[in-house]
């Protein structure tokens, strides 16, 4: 019978052991004088039908029978012979067998033959099997090494021997550790003794591994390994594949640290945090220490130049060795490489530099001696420069060193080092190229909007901004506190339609405008009026000629304009599409004020209304836009309640108050603009304040200069009094000559300047001119320009007022 087949991954026995094979003996003439029971299996004959006669005659197929004549005389001429033959079953059908036939003497110098045989298939799986063992042993290019259950190499292959650089017989008896290095022998042993102890096979796990011989270099291997047992199961040890994957480790390694860079530089447009990013993703994947150098125009945020300096300055630095930081330049440091270092050649030639011996590399140390002392105690040993250009422009350098790992660097982390500073290079470019615009928007921001709101003895005054697009910083939203005469104050929020530079442009010639008008002492009603044709032509300018579209377009505004004067409490507001504002009594009570609802800027050919307000001292004003109260999509009247709620608690300060508005109105980031501006009114006391009605008569001036010397004189002002006559007398003369035969109104304000004002009933401006030697009058507005700070005029519903200001020292006001 024919042995079965062996399973899946069942190692076939040997077809030709004694308690497998078939077995027959022959005579030196080919006559079979012995025959085994498996021979009477495989081949169907009795031992009666088949001793005596000879084995060609009765085995061999006819077709093959000369060539069996050949291999028998074969076997006559050698010591041996196997082979395959066709011969044929008792019951006549082909049978192929595998044979081997060896001589044996017997007595007399009588040559018999001993044949064993066994189905050809058999011998074939195991010659097969046989080869495959022995390739694994002399051609296998991947390592190969057995082990007894101590762990002893009992046998290794040609291409672990190499591995090794030790024969195979040298290694024999020898163990793991007398090849491997400390954490690395540890792993392995771990890991082969789990495999003889659980029969659960290692199956590519890769590890590192460090050869005493070679210790400095990194290794990357691929294990695998299963438990040999015997056909009864006892445990024979445990053979381990090895395959040396080092290459393809460090490949994967650094495509996974292109990829880790990618998604970890750049989160931000921010060059600090930029370049940190760059650094901490460098170790200690690729580097034990990084440095990031930035040229010092380019850390500034400025465009890129030839520095004739050669400064630059450290924005990062890391390292898996903290006392490396300690050597290192510190981070914000400003400083010059010797122009013998790599570094210097890197910024000069703009090409990267690898040092793989650092110590025979010149000018690597630091001019400092002490420094190099503690650089050369880290045993920092190899370096890589790299520059940072982007878009053409050098904007620095990436500097990395290995100490702790003992390898150097190689033209492949070179490589690398370069694709990631190239990398790196844009998102640093685009971060400093927003900078550039940041610090261009914040410049824009500072030149449209008040900085700093000076102290006012009309109003106390805070105030909130937040553009809805902080990359840019403004927005179309604003407001202005503005000093009018006669210690009144101008309190103006307003909103253009529209976000980013092109409203905060438009916001910027209207506000002005507002200035302007403001100087003219025009009423708030009157200021919105020229504000309305200035939109209106501003909408028309950025109509395109041939009728096309630019976009969007800014089309409109709206606006409040309040004036407040501390003199009679009195606030007079407009408004142009905009809402009114809150008022805050001092015990918190709450209102909105139902002024004339104006249209919005820019629709044109619609009248705009004042209402005049009066208001007690310590009362708040808070004006502001509609991003204020619409935002986190809130409805106007949600908005205003929550607005009334938090101005309603008394005892806070306006910064204060600010805060909490913002906390409770707005998120984060709030989707339009925001201006809020609050004001607390103060009241001048009467005592500060001195008026007089005068008759229009020729005594007039001789009595406006007693009272104001008298008053300026209870004031304290005596050294002001005899300027102050001079003005007094002229404007009071002007007022009758030319005010139209009514009462002249003489006021003095001590404020923080000294505040003359001359009323009369007509509307005929004064205008300053340069009299001629021989004109005898003239001369009067040119003496009051030359001896007052400032002078001008306002216009009122019964006439005008003519008013000027004396300077006061911080004692006198």
């Amino acid at each position: 019978m024919d042995a079965p087949a062996p399973g899946p991954g069942e190692m076939p026995e040997d077809p030709f052991a004694l308690h497998n094979s078939a077995s027959a003996v022959l005579d030196d003439r080919g006559r079979v004088v012995g025959w085994s029971d498996r021979a009477q299996e495989h081949l169907g004959y009795l031992p009666d039908e088949v001793l005596g006669r000879t084995a060609l005659d009765f085995l061999s197929d006819p077709r093959d029978r000369e060539a069996a004549r050949d291999a028998a005389a074969a076997c006559g001429r050698d010591r041996g012979r196997s082979g395959v033959l066709h011969v044929r079953h008792r019951s006549g059908r082909p049978v192929e067998l595998g044979f081997r036939a060896r001589p044996v003497i017997r007595a007399g110098s009588t040559r018999e033959w001993f044949l064993v045989f066994a189905p050809a298939e058999e011998v074939r799986r195991w010659e097969t099997d046989r080869s495959v063992l022995d390739g694994l042993f002399r051609r296998s290019p991947i390592g190969l090494s057995v082990h007894a259950p101590d762990l002893s190499i009992l046998r290794i292959n040609r291409a672990l021997a190499k591995f090794t650089q030790l024969s195979p017989v040298e290694i024999r008896s020898r163990r793991i550790g007398d090849f491997l290095i400390g954490p690395d022998l540890q792993t392995i042993e771990r890991r082969l003794r789990r495999v003889l102890e659980t029969g659960t096979p290692l199956i590519f796990t890769e590890q590192p591994c460090r050869l005493r011989s070679d210790p400095g270099r990194e290794r990357v291997v691929s294990v695998s390994a299963f438990r040999m047992e015997d056909p009864g199961g006892e445990i024979l040890g445990v053979t381990q594949l090895v395959e040396d994957v080092t290459d393809r480790h460090r490949a994967r390694r650094r495509l996974a640290l292109l990829n880790r860079a990618s998604a970890l530089i750049g989160t931000t447009l921010d060059l600090d945090r930029t370049t940190r990013e760059l650094a901490d993703v460098a170790v200690p994947d690729l580097a034990d220490a990084v440095s990031v150098d930035l040229l010092e125009s380019v850390a500034r945020g400025d465009e890129t130049a030839e520095e004739e300096s050669g400064a630059v300055r450290r924005m990062a630095a890391h390292s898996v060795m903290e006392e490396a930081l300690g050597v290192m330049y510190s981070v914000g440091e400003v400083f010059h490489f010797d122009p013998r270092t790599p570094q210097a050649r890197c910024l000069a030639e703009q090409q990267p530099i690898l040092e793989p011996v650092l110590l025979s590399s010149p000018g690597w140390y630091f001019r400092d001696p002490e420094r190099t002392r503690r650089a050369l105690g880290l045993n920092a040993h190899s370096l890589i420069v790299v520059p940072l250009t982007a878009r053409g422009l050098l904007l620095g350098l990436l500097s990395l060193w290995r100490a702790e790992r003992p390898e150097p660097f190689e033209e492949d982390d070179l490589t690398l080092a370069e694709e990631f500073a190239a990398r790196a290079a844009l998102c640093i470019d685009n971060a400093r190229r927003y900078t550039q615009q940041h610090q261009a928007a914040l410049t824009l921001q500072r030149s449209l909007l008040p900085q700093a709101l000076p102290e006012y003895s009309a109003v106390e005054v805070a105030h909130l901004y937040l553009p809805a697009d902080p990359a840019t910083g403004v927005g179309g939203d604003w407001f202005d506190v503005i000093p009018l005469s006669g210690a009144r104050v101008a309190l103006v929020v307003g909103d253009v339609v529209g976000h980013g530079l092109h409203a905060a442009a438009t916001m910027g010639r209207l506000r002005t405008a507002v200035h302007t008008l403001a100087g003219l002492d025009f009423a708030p009603d009157e200021v919105l009026s020229h504000l309305d044709d200035l939109v209106m032509r501003l909408a028309a300018e950025q109509e395109p000629a041939d009728g096309g579209s630019r976009g969007r377009q800014i089309v409109g505004a709206t606006c409040l304009y309040a004036v407040y004067d501390p003199t009679s409490r009195r606030c007079t507001l407009a408004r142009a599409g905009h809402s009114s504002p809150a008022v805050v009594t001092a015990d918190g009570a709450v209102s909105l004020p139902d002024l004339p609802e104006g249209p919005p800027l820019g629709l044109g050919g619609l009248p705009f209304e004042s209402a005049e307000l009066e208001l007690a001292e310590g009362s708040l004003l808070a004006l502001y836009t509609n991003g204020l109260v619409e935002a986190r999509g809130l409805e106007l009247d949600e908005g205003l309640d929550r607005l009334r709620e938090v101005l309603s608690r008394p005892g806070r300060t306006l910064e204060e108050t600010c805060t909490d508005v913002q906390a409770a109105l707005l998120p984060e980031h709030p989707p339009d603009d925001v201006a809020l501006l609050l004001a607390r009114t103060r009241v001048l006391a009467p005592e500060r304040i001195a008026s007089w009605e005068l008759p229009a008569e020729p005594a007039a001036a001789a009595r406006a200069r007693h009272l104001a010397e008298a008053t300026l004189t209870g004031w304290g002002l005596e050294e002001l009094a005899f300027t102050a006559e001079l003005v007094v007398s002229e404007l009071v003369t002007n007022a009758y000559r030319y005010g139209g035969g009514g009462p002249v109104t003489l006021r003095l304000i001590r404020d923080r300047s000294l505040i003359c004002e001359v009323s009369d009933g007509s509307s005929t401006a004064p205008h300053l001119r340069r009299a001629r030697t021989t004109d005898e009058g003239g001369r009067g507005l040119f003496l009051v320009a030359q001896l007052t700070e400032r002078w001008g005029t306002r216009y009122t519903r019964d006439g005008k007022t003519v008013w000027t200001e004396f300077p006061l020292t911080a004692d006198e006001s």
